[in-house]
């Protein structure tokens, strides 16, 4: 059995090095055996050949008798199972489907950071941003094994080792959890750092000390973490008043609005401890189909009795169905060309064939045929494997505000009667509920984006009468809190086809009006509910003795006792009163 069991390692390992045909199968168990080693000793020295006795009978044949056919069949075997994520993945920088400006913003700041470090210089933290799958991970694995750097990767460990003691202190009935695994995780990262900084790897003979350069990775970041962002806070400053390796985080956005960079990464921290945040992009389109048709025609050329060749159309359906994520379409391809799956090779002709015959029926133009295809594999179900759409947020308030549209013919156009020809308008490219949705935020907060920044794109100030009353209407249909969440999606709907419809110089295709280009901002709501808050906290500790609510204090207290005269009240009230309580008219109202 041990035989077995160390057939294919050692023969790999040794090699055909006329080696006796079971040494590397007896070397190896040293100290496995309860036996002692002058006992094995003893069994494995030669004996003279007057005491050897004849062999009675063969025993099973060792590793090194069987053939050597079978190691390289079972290593190809190995080799098939592999996902085609690990079996294709990027081996040189040509490899990589991220573009080429954001492998080169990596590279300069590895090479600056650790072939040109001051001695004294302390530590140095770089941040890569971006969607699942745009390859931040492959890119620095990548960048480090050619600049030659040793890659020291943090994982969370998945079990930890208790004492009966530690349970029970656990699960008293007097704890409070607060010595559950959660701070044993924080802990051990603290102490992965410092060991990863602290400790050089060992000096073979022939090694320069040159090659001594490494880079600690973390891309699986403990969860107390995001609890408690003070406390990585805190190992993050240690590390970086006494590190002397760079610290690289990888951390994937998401489109649901909760960032973690945020929360783990504030502006504040960025800016005391000198983060450099790199941002990847999704991989585009150009760069996936090039990957998808170099790994379909390797797979085509090496297993063609196993997987289902994909055509052109079906890659360029699967690309638009992954939003950019190479590794979903990576795997999507994987599933979608084995040939054993009868229902993926029935949907994908159906799929090819609806696709083919929509556009065909709609012969009006290239335009028009174009747009109705695109409309028509959106309505439809995605790809195998295909992500739900996301749309950043200022990409998806571009497309409701510049409202593209679509050339139509007054015959297949309806008419409008006399009376309402004012509101006849082409037909948009886009569906606005569809854009807010894909955006992943809430009705109320996109109406508040767009309430920001809808005004540098109207020239005419009727249309922005038009525009603010369909935004005030959006409002209204919120105000009641019992059914805001019933009613925001109509509420979206009434802001942005109200928006849309308001702003007549984008009324048609040909019309190329507006005021152009102009940027997008966050709306000064935030700034204002926070100072609104500071007000209504400082405002309650400084006139506790009146025993109103803030609301009361700031409309009816403070702008009458900014009338008197009274002398009886600190500096603190005094200013504040001067701050709140008087409107001063001659400046600017930015309240």
């Amino acid at each position: 059995q041990v035989a077995d069991w160390l057939a294919h390692p050692f023969e790999d390992f040794f090699g055909d090095t006329g080696a006796p045909p079971c040494a590397a199968a007896v070397r190896l168990p040293r100290g496995c055996s309860g036996r002692g080693r002058g006992q094995k000793q003893k069994e494995l020295s030669p004996a003279p050949e007057s005491s050897r006795a004849p062999p009675q009978k063969r025993a099973k044949p060792c590793a090194a008798d069987l053939p050597r056919a079978k190691p390289r069949r079972a290593r190809s075997r190995r080799q098939d199972e592999l996902p085609w994520v690990e079996r294709y993945k990027p081996e040189t920088q040509n490899d990589l489907a991220v573009q080429k400006k954001k492998i080169e913003e990596v590279e300069t700041w590895l090479k600056k950071h650790v072939f040109q470090r001051q001695p004294k210089q302390g530590g140095s933290v770089l941040l890569l941003t971006g969607p699942p799958g745009s390859g931040k991970t492959a890119t620095l694995q990548i960048l480090a094994k050619d600049l030659g750097l040793q890659v020291q990767e943090w994982t969370n460990p998945l079990s930890l080792d208790f004492t009966k003691e530690d349970l029970r202190n656990m699960f008293d009935h007097d704890s409070n959890f607060h010595t559950f695994p959660s701070q044993a995780q924080a802990a051990l990262f603290q102490d992965f750092l410092l060991r990863a900084n602290k400790y050089n790897k060992l000096q073979m003979l022939g090694e320069s000390s040159e090659n001594d350069k490494k880079l600690i990775l973390v891309e699986d970041i403990p969860n107390q973490f995001y609890r408690e962002p003070d406390s990585l806070h805190e190992i993050l400053r240690r590390f970086v008043r006494t590190s002397r390796c760079p610290l690289v985080f990888i951390i994937s956005d998401n489109f649901s609005g909760d960032s973690n960079q945020r929360s783990l990464f504030p502006a504040e921290i960025v800016e005391e401890l000198c983060i450099f945040n790199i941002s990847f992009k999704p991989v585009a389109p150009t760069n996936m189909m090039k990957v998808l048709n170099r790994i379909a025609a390797a797979e085509a050329s090496m297993n063609r009795e196993k997987n289902y060749a994909l055509d052109r159309p079906s890659l360029e359906l699967l690309c638009r169905g992954c939003s950019g994520d190479i590794r979903s379409a990576i795997n999507s391809l994987q599933f979608s060309s084995t040939k054993d799956c009868s229902l993926e090779k029935e949907f994908w002709s159906k799929k090819k064939k609806s696709s083919t015959v929509k556009c065909e029926e709609a012969g009006v133009s290239k335009v028009r045929k174009r747009s109705k295809c695109d409309t028509s594999e959106d309505q439809e179900i995605q790809a195998i494997g295909g992500k739900d759409a996301s749309i950043f947020l200022f990409h998806a308030l571009g497309k409701i505000i510049y409202c593209k549209r679509e050339a139509v013919s007054e015959a297949e156009s309806p008419q409008l009667p006399a009376h309402l020809s004012r509101h006849h308008r082409d037909t948009l490219l886009i569906q606005p509920e569809d854009i807010v949705e894909k955006s992943h935020m809430s009705g109320s907060m996109f109406n508040l984006y767009l309430h920001q920044n809808y005004v540098d794109f109207f020239s005419d100030i009727d249309d922005v009468v038009r525009a603010s009353e369909y935004l005030s209407t959006a409002d209204v249909l919120c105000s009641n809190w019992s059914t805001r969440l019933v009613m925001e999606s109509y509420s979206a709907a009434v802001a942005t086809r109200g928006v849309i419809h308001s702003n007549t110089s984008r009324a048609f295709a040909h019309q190329q009006g507006g005021m152009g280009f102009r940027p997008l901002h966050k709306p000064q709501w935030f700034l204002i509910h926070k100072k609104y808050q500071e007000n209504c906290l400082a405002a309650k500790s400084l006139f506790s003795s009146f025993c109103l609510p803030p609301e009361c204090l700031q409309t009816e207290l403070l702008p009458y006792l900014a009338m008197l005269a009274n002398p009886m009240r600190n500096q603190a009230q005094i200013a504040f009163i001067q701050d709140v309580g008087r409107l001063p008219l001659k400046r600017h109202f930015g309240r």
